[in-house]
């Protein structure tokens, strides 16, 4: 059974994408290298990384932390999984600012680890993308798009290309000069000149929608 790493060699992705697309070449050049995320070489529990990215949707860094930190008091924790999430019910849940599509959310992660359906780290080291894609946008309030970011981010996946996200798209919008972004169909057909490196594009693509956009704060990725 073939095993996945987690990184790989950012140097070897740079020049491969450099020299298949000139296009985006030219702005890797312009924004320099990027150093590889420090979470790639970090362990990590997939059932906390999950719980923790149903509580941080559709909410500031700062508030979600503030409610992470009131669940974790109330659980007497750091870590969300089956076993320390049965410690509190949906009052408290409630009553650290945790809302109710989110507790039920949590309550379905929950009973699906109880009965083994999410894969563990080691699992995940033996399994394709789609594979682990398609066991985890089961749960509630988990979709395609976290579990991308999971992949990339706390995997060290190298060809990740989540082709639903607006900065992705409106980085391939701009090293193309297209009036509009592109469908996510068209995008996933332009990014195959990049594997097996999509991922290491993504964090390009990501850089170029803000320096195209002149924003001031970094396009929002993902949550620890």
């Amino acid at each position: 059974m073939p095993r996945y790493s987690r990184g790989f060699d950012t140097g070897v992705a740079f020049e491969h994408l450099a020299r298949r697309d000139r296009k985006l070449g030219r702005w890797m050049k312009r924004i320099g290298p990027i150093d590889p995320d420090p979470r790639w070489r970090k362990s990590f529990d997939p059932v906390d990384a999950l719980a923790r990215a149903i509580l941080y949707q559709q909410l500031s860094g700062k508030a979600a932390a503030t409610i992470v930190g009131r669940v974790e008091a109330a659980i007497g924790s750091e870590r969300f999984h089956c076993d320390t999430l049965a410690r509190i019910d949906d009052a408290g849940l409630r009553a650290c600012g945790v809302s109710g599509n989110k507790t039920l959310a949590l309550r379905d992660l929950a009973l699906r680890e109880s009965r083994g359906e999410i894969p563990t780290l080691r699992r995940m080291s033996t399994m394709p993308e789609d594979d682990i894609i398609a066991a985890l946008v089961p749960i509630r309030g988990i979709g395609r798009w976290t579990v991308e970011m999971m992949l990339m981010f706390r995997l060290g996946r190298a060809d990740v290309l989540p082709i639903d996200d607006l900065g992705i798209r409106k980085g391939a919008q701009a090293i193309d000069a297209l009036d509009v972004m592109p469908a996510p169909k068209a995008l996933l057909e332009r990014g195959e000149r990049w594997g097996p490196y999509r991922t290491y594009a993504s964090l390009y693509l990501w850089r170029i929608a803000d320096a195209a956009g002149n924003t001031a704060a970094p396009t929002k990725r993902s949550q620890d």
